[in-house]
């Protein structure tokens, strides 16, 4: 049995030094893979280029915004739902008391009834009782029962019903704050993660290197003040050309003629002439200004620090009205209109996800808290591209 074992050890015999065939083959081609990818690791290993790093910087600081608004809302959503529980344990604790209450009463009722030698054995059973109710069918009992015996027990019974249906949603809303919490944890973990990544990309520059990447925004900032000039003077066109056709309008026709005429041109530019909005938006506006020069901070909301939709938020309620916290919800807040027709204190929004937010102030330009590591300060609204802006939105 064991030359069996042995046996195909000894086929196929081989002379010192000389592989058979097939092992050489595979040695060739590892060899030649080998070399392959010493040729190859050079070009897997380059250092990215300025641009490629400027895109990937400004992605992950995009990507860092996106998920600021997401901490925003469930912030805000855990703030909610705090209060909800809050309220609603406050409640359960009240109801509890008041069932004590019709409890004790009833036991008053069960002490007079024990004292007088009447219905002891069903009175103690009914306290005894874990749904009341059930008991209380029994039209030997209530039989017994005065009147005010049985408006205690009826108030009993609706009491404990409805402590049960608040005890059971407050469970329900501790669940949905723990859940919101868990969002709040992770939209928080993912801003700081892209955050560190775009730190780290920019560290690995050299000092020319940042130069370099100095002047290509320099250049790109350069190109997104000539759009804006652009659209500035897109803007002074139109209303002179709407100033010039209300004043040929009301001049050309009579008495009853030109009150018609300016009944329509009133209803065509009833948005670019409302005196309310220009007031409230000069407030938010003056706002806005007083905060150039404080950091962008993720999450903040003022005095010191803002975020995007902070600043928005803020400088809106300066002037007596109320946004929501996040760029999500405050694209809504308010009547859409193109950008050829913005006005000073309308909202500017960019990129697909609405992730970013910035206050008009007329030219082309705008107030806003642009990025981590960068201050609230006027820009072009083209400053990221014309590709890059959403819509503009009217907030009163």
């Amino acid at each position: 049995m064991a030359s069996q074992h042995r046996k195909p050890r000894s086929a196929g015999p081989r002379v010192a030094g000389i592989r058979p065939p097939v092992l050489a083959t595979a040695a060739l081609t590892s060899v030649a893979l080998l070399s392959q990818t010493a040729h190859a690791a050079p070009a897997d290993d380059r250092r990215p280029s300025l641009e490629e790093v400027e895109k990937k910087v400004d992605d992950l600081y995009r990507q860092a915004e996106s998920a600021t608004e997401k901490y925003n809302a469930a912030k805000e959503q855990t703030a909610t739902q705090r209060w909800r529980v809050d309220g609603l344990l406050d409640d359960v604790a009240r109801r509890t008391q008041e069932l004590n209450t019709a409890r004790e009463e009833l036991g008053t009722f069960a002490a007079a009834q024990y004292r007088t030698g009447a219905s002891v054995p069903g009175t103690a059973t009914f306290l005894l009782a874990d749904t009341p109710q059930d008991y209380f069918d029994q039209s030997q009992l209530m039989g017994r029962m005065t009147e005010r015996q049985k408006s205690a027990v009826d108030d009993y019974v609706t009491e404990q019903a409805a402590t049960m249906k608040k005890r059971q949603e407050a469970s329900q809303s501790l669940r949905t704050l723990t859940d919101t919490q868990s969002d709040l944890r992770t939209a928080k973990a993912t801003v700081q993660q892209k955050l560190t990544a775009a730190r780290e990309l920019l560290a690995q520059l050299t000092a020319q290197e940042k130069a370099r990447l100095a002047a290509i925004e320099k250049r790109k900032q350069e190109e997104a003040a000539r759009q804006a000039a652009a659209l500035a003077k897109q803007q002074a066109e139109a209303r002179a050309a709407q100033q010039e056709s209300a004043s040929g309008s009301g001049s050309g026709a009579g008495a009853g003629s030109a009150s018609g005429a300016g009944t329509s041109s009133s209803s065509t530019d009833s948005a670019a002439t409302d005196p309310a909005y220009a007031t409230r938006a000069d407030k938010a506006l003056a706002f806005a200004r007083a905060q150039i020069g404080k950091p962008y901070v993720w999450g903040a909301t003022g005095p010191g620090s803002f975020d995007c939709s902070g600043l928005t938020q803020a400088a809106w309620k300066a002037a007596g009205v109320s946004l929501p916290r996040t760029t999500y919800d405050q694209v809504d807040a308010g009547t859409t209109v193109p950008l050829s027709q913005a006005r000073p204190g309308d909202l500017v929004f960019f990129y697909g996800d609405i992730s970013h937010v910035g206050l008009y102030i007329g030219n082309g330009m705008m107030i806003h808290a642009p990025k981590p590591g960068a201050y609230v300060r006027e820009e072009s609204v083209y400053y990221d591209g014309e590709s890059a802006i959403h819509s503009v939105v009217r907030p009163a």
